[in-house]
């Protein structure tokens, strides 16, 4: 995997400049935390990297999570791989899923204490659940790199550490909007902090406190 580079790039909403010109580049095995107050820039910034990286099996995990409230939280996960298979393919899994793609789901579904949910529609699933169902999606996609919009917002501690654990085993090359900056310490080898839409900290994680990053807020 080689590494992927944002260069000069700037979004307005109308006439209003709201990030940038900034320049950005992910190596592999770079996980990466974005941070800063709301309205920073953060998710526009993972919108035009995006945007410009869609081509090189980059997976998303956006903020709205993206959930078929009427499908099962199986099939909401095996929707991350719809383009790996022909169409009959996932055609006849809406009606009789395969057991060798359930065993693959369930694997995923387990490490993130969700097994039990497997078929139940993620319409009725809390905040909490959805976005566990949302992180199995990207997990079963095993893409290159994974780009994500607050994955943990709606988790507490111990749930929170779960699914920033799978996610970094999943994938060593990402980028991540973090609001929990002890969680984008540890987790993340890399953080960038964003302020009034422009790059106020780039460092290894390793050389910051949370103490360094409180000035964003």
């Amino acid at each position: 995997m080689t590494p992927l580079a944002l260069t000069d790039a700037v979004a307005a909403y109308g006439a209003t400049r709201v990030l940038g010109p900034l320049s950005l580049t992910l190596a592999p095995g770079e996980r990466v935390a974005l941070v800063g107050k709301s309205g920073a820039g953060k998710s526009t910034l993972l919108a035009l990297m995006y945007e410009q990286w869609r081509q090189r099996e980059v997976a998303l995990m956006p903020q709205a999570l993206g959930l078929v409230d009427t499908l099962s939280v199986f099939h909401n996960v095996y929707m991350g791989r719809l383009d790996r298979h022909p169409w009959w393919r996932n055609l006849v899994t809406l009606a009789r899923p395969w057991r060798d793609d359930i065993a693959k789901v369930d694997v995923l579904l387990e490490r993130l204490g969700i097994a039990d949910k497997r078929w139940t529609p993620c319409g009725e699933l809390s905040g909490g659940q959805r976005q566990r169902v949302a992180a199995a999606r990207v997990l079963y996609q095993r893409a290159q790199v994974l780009l994500a919009d607050e994955p943990v917002s709606a988790l507490d501690g111990p749930q929170a550490a779960s699914v920033m654990q799978a996610l970094a085993d999943g994938y060593p090359m990402a980028v991540l909007a973090m609001h929990d900056l002890d969680l984008a310490l540890r987790y993340c080898t890399r953080v960038v902090g964003i302020q009034g839409g422009e790059i106020a900290i780039d460092q290894p994680s390793q050389r910051l406190s949370v103490h360094d990053l409180q000035p964003l807020y």
